[in-house]
């Protein structure tokens, strides 16, 4: 029997009418076409918390404990066995919001597990995600982005994929975003619709 597909959609924009979310309207239809349950997290519509405060930092490895003041997004987190971000690339990384999220949730004994002895490494707490999707836009070229070290997709696709395990994972972005054309935003969202499908293709 085929496993269910459940996503966790990550989406971080101030605005629900933006490009980018078209973006994650894209990938929320491509998702139910194929049956999958979705959860959306809209950020900013949240009013998500970035920050972490002095009392989280200081029980930040007492787990579970530390998953209290985020208790919701953990849930979701460990729901979920497809991980997907929508959000818009900002000097060349990732906007502070989600940023935060990534500080608040991703959390010892939840994303990872921390090293048992001197001189080891943390280890993966992900290995439950399947799938990991990274859509987003950028102002600056591609050529601009990799040239300055692209840091939001590799903390995304490299960071997080590393604590995923064996992930299947796609990305797509719109690069010139500043001098992008209707048709050029209309190629994308066909580009985001058919990442989708190679996501959660059986």
């Amino acid at each position: 029997m085929a496993t269910v597909i459940r996503a966790l959609v990550v989406f971080c924009h101030p605005s629900g009418t933006s490009y980018t979310a078209a973006v994650r309207d894209r990938v929320i239809d491509r998702l139910s076409a194929a049956g999958a349950e979705v959860r959306l997290t809209d950020l900013y519509a949240v009013d998500f918390r970035p920050t972490l405060s002095l009392a989280e930092w200081r029980t930040n490895g007492d787990a579970p404990a530390n998953r209290a003041p985020v208790a919701k997004e953990v849930a979701d987190l460990l729901w979920c066995n497809t991980l997907i971000f929508v959000y818009p690339t900002w000097w060349y990384g990732l906007p502070a919001m989600l940023k935060g999220w990534l500080d608040r949730v991703l959390l010892p004994e939840v994303a990872f597990h921390l090293p048992q002895a001197d001189g080891q490494d943390i280890r993966p707490g992900l290995t439950h995600i399947e799938r990991l999707g990274v859509f987003t836009t950028c102002g600056a070229s591609r050529w601009l982005t990799l040239l300055v070290g692209a840091p939001g997709k590799r903390t995304l696709m490299r960071g997080i994929g590393l604590l995923c395990g064996r992930t299947r994972k796609v990305f797509a972005a719109h690069y010139l975003m500043d001098s992008s054309t209707a048709e050029s935003r209309a190629r994308h969202l066909d580009r985001v619709g058919r990442q989708v499908d190679r996501l959660i293709a059986r």
